[in-house]
This record gives C-alpha cells, structure tokens and sequence, in this order.
C-alpha cells in the first residue's frame, strides 16, 4: 500500500501497461509521414522572424535552422531507444519515474500541467490572435483578446463534447500545408527582391535565445520518437525514419526562411511580427495578406484543440495517480469529458495569457514561460538514458543509440547549453515559470503526508 497516495511500479495499471507491447505495424514511410506531421505546427509561421532578431545575417539565420535539425536527429535517437525499450504511455513521466522515482515524476507532471502544456497552449493562441488580427484588429491588445477567445471556445466545447473530427482535422492540416507551401513559392518565385532599404535594427539577441525559438519550431519528434516501437523492421527503420524526416522538415525550414529573406529582405523579416501576411501582402496586397492570415489562423485552431484535449486526459492521469489531484481525476459521463481538468488547463492558460498582455511579449513571453522548464526536463530525460542503462544493464533493447554514450552526453550538454540560455536570456516569464515549477514541491511534500482517500 503506497503510503502518500501514489500508485507504485508495482500496481496493476503499471503492469499491464508494461506487458502490453506495441506491435509493429507502421512502414517506413508511414513512421515519415506521422514525424513529419507531428513536428511541423504552427509556430514555424512565427518564429523566423524572432529567429532573424537573434542571428546577426541571413548565413548565421540559416546555419542556426541548420544545427536545429542536427540537435532535433540526436535527441530523436535517446528517446527512440526510451520508448523501445520501455514502452508506456506515460512517456516522459514514466523514464522519470522508473530512473529517479515519484517525486520527480510528480514535478514533472505539476510542470506539465501548470507549464509545459499550459504555455504551449497559450504559445499557440497568440500565433492564432496574431494573424486574426491581420484579419481584423480588435485594437491595441487584439493578439491577446483573440488567444483568450480561442481558449475560451475550445474548452468549452471540449466540455461539452463538441470534439473537431478526423475530417476537420485533416482539411485544418492540408490548410497548414498549403500555407507553408505558398510562403515557399511566394517568397521565392513571386514576391520582387526586398530593397534593402530598411535599416538593420540594433542587435539585442543572442545566439542562444536563437536557437531556442529553431527548437521550439522542431519540437515534437520527441513525441513522434514514441511510435518506434510500431516500425516495421526496427533496428534498421527507426534511424532511417528519423533521417528522413527531420531532413525533409529542416529542407522546408530552410527553404521558408530563405523565402522571407529574399522577399521582405533580413531586417524586414526580423522586425516583423506576422512574416507570411507581410511576404504576402508585398505581391498581392491586402488580399493576399488576409488570405495566409486566413490559413494560418485556421490551422492554428485545431492545433489549439489538440493540445486542449491531450493536455486535460494528462491532468486526469495525474489526478488518477496522486490524491492531492484527486479532482482532477473525475470523468464527466455526459458527455464523456474529464471536465475538471479542463476547467482548471482553460484556467491556467487564460492567466498565461495575461502574463503575456502584461509583458506586451505574447508568443515571446511564453517561450520565455516554458523554456527552462521544458530544457530542465528533457536533461533529465537525457540523464535517464544514462541511468537506465547502468541500472538495468541486462534489459532488451530494441533500438540502442549508436556510439553510446557519447550520443546521449552531447544531448545532455545541449540540453544544459539551452536550460542555461533559457535562464539567462529571457524576461519575466522564465522566471514566474520557474517559480510555478518551484510550488509543486510544498504541494509534493503535502501530498506525501495525506492519508489515501
């Protein structure tokens, strides 16, 4: 009987989930094409000019969006021997639990709740009231009223039961694609060559703050590292996927950002804050700028949505695992909802929201919010490889990380360059994420001390 609350390694759910192998089902270019679907979201239309203000030329612009898939391919590989050696759905939460124990899977799950997931959510709003504002301004905070309002709106109809469908959701995708497509060609083939008049702006970056937006923008092959356990042929496909994918998705990167280079020249791009609208509207004028804008700010939605609706069945788990959230852990039959963890992720985000209207930031703040928590975390699960491997010598795996262990040492150093840059070169937010990450430890000491209810 645990006596905090927690359920153990040894509890039922843990076993079964254990026992219950993925089968390998998915070929080569299926594993391809879910990667690549899975990385590519909307902050790739926000990001290359924040990236441009923190490089100081169009050939650093590029190597940084080049060294960001080189880090992206040897993260990817430490969390496919992870997830095919230890295949769980708890992911992340899991390697923690199993290489450090409960306490620091339970930070990790309160910084998921109150952080990681909250601010990625709130992250995605401002991109979508950024180009819902090139559609129709509601004025001097019109970015932040228009992420509140998405917010609002998708939870409550997450709660009401008003899920977008496989059909909605594959026409908001093909919209993100044709919108990345049309960046591409607009910016290369259409838009007439920037002047080059405008003068460059004083440079207040830094590479390190750089390379944090290029990783925020290829983030998510760490969730599409979980399906290895499912390719076919794995010891040979896991590496190739991985290569392939993240080539072709640092290719479009790249071919995005020589586009807004060429189009709206590097200190246009850097000091813009909708870079598409405004690579657009060079061309075609206003019609052209709403159109992308439209785009954009639709495919952003149903990004929005995904991440409301994975984010609240987390906040379950944690409810279902830990008795102080023990609210969190109620599911609403009718309709079938885990509301109170909506209620309290719509009621996160929505202060997160005002943090970034305060800090007149938006999308900055919350990168700022997010990332030295997200950096300290994915340390941790670098370390976790290193551990697991010392521990559990003996244990099967199917996919090992080539050159042990100085793969997984050089993604470690990374990750701490990044947690470092992450503390160092950001504002207001990183320190008010910090301090969220900082409370769940009384909380954590609280919880050990409640009887199990």
């Amino acid at each position: 009987m645990p006596r905090n609350g927690e359920r153990t390694l040894l509890d039922p759910i843990s076993l079964s989930s254990e026992r219950a192998e993925p089968q390998p089902s998915l070929a080569l270019i299926d594993a391809i094409a879910i990667i690549i679907g899975v990385v590519i979201g909307a902050g790739i239309f926000e990001t290359p000019s924040l990236v441009a203000a923190n490089t100081g030329s169009p050939t650093s612009l590029l190597f940084t969006w080049l060294i960001g898939g080189a880090v992206s391919i040897i993260g990817a590989l430490c969390y496919s021997e992870l997830a095919t050696t230890y295949p769980h759905v708890g992911g992340n939460y899991y390697y923690l639990k199993r290489a450090f124990g409960n306490n620091t899977a339970f930070l990790f799950a309160w910084a998921r709740m109150t952080v990681i997931q909250t601010g990625s959510i709130v992250l995605l709003a401002f991109v979508f009231g950024d180009y819902a504002t090139q559609l129709a301004s509601l004025g001097t905070f019109s970015p932040s009223i228009y992420a509140a309002l998405a917010i609002a709106l998708l939870t409550a109809l997450n709660i009401i039961g008003l899920q977008l469908g496989k059909q909605t959701q594959n026409w908001l995708t093909a919209a993100k694609v044709l919108g990345l497509i049309l960046v591409i060609l607009v910016g290369l083939f259409f838009s007439p060559p920037a002047s080059g008049n405008i003068p460059d702006p004083p440079s207040t970056g830094n590479w390190g703050l750089a390379m944090l937006f290029v990783l925020l923008s290829y983030g998510g092959w760490n969730e599409a590292a979980y399906i290895s356990a499912e390719i076919r042929d794995g010891r040979r496909n896991i590496l190739r996927s991985l290569l392939w994918s993240i080539g072709i998705i640092t290719a479009i990167y790249l071919l995005i950002n020589l586009a807004c280079v060429r189009g709206l020249g590097f200190a246009g791009m850097a000091q813009s804050t909708a870079v598409a609208a405004d690579l657009l509207r060079r061309p075609f004028g206003e019609v052209g700028a709403k159109l992308i804008s439209l785009l954009i700010a639709i495919s952003t939605l149903g990004a929005i949505n995904a991440t409301i609706f994975t984010g609240a069945r987390t906040n379950f788990a944690l409810g279902q695992d830990f008795s102080l959230f023990r609210f969190l852990g109620r599911w609403q039959p009718r309709p079938s909802a885990p509301t109170p963890a909506f209620l309290l992720q719509g009621t996160i985000a929505l202060a997160l929201v005002l943090l970034g209207t305060i800090t007149r930031k938006g999308f900055e703040a919350m990168v700022d919010y997010t990332a030295p928590v997200f950096w300290f975390f994915f340390l941790l699960s670098g370390i976790s490889l290193l551990v697991l491997r010392h521990r559990e010598p003996d244990r099967v795996r199917p996919f090992q990380v080539p050159l042990y262990p100085f793969i997984p040492l050089l993604f470690c150093a990374v990750c701490g360059y990044l947690l470092y840059s992450s503390v160092a070169y950001t504002g207001l937010g990183a320190i008010a994420g910090i301090a969220m990450v900082g409370l769940g430890i009384p909380l954590l000491l609280w919880n050990r001390r409640r009887p199990e209810l």
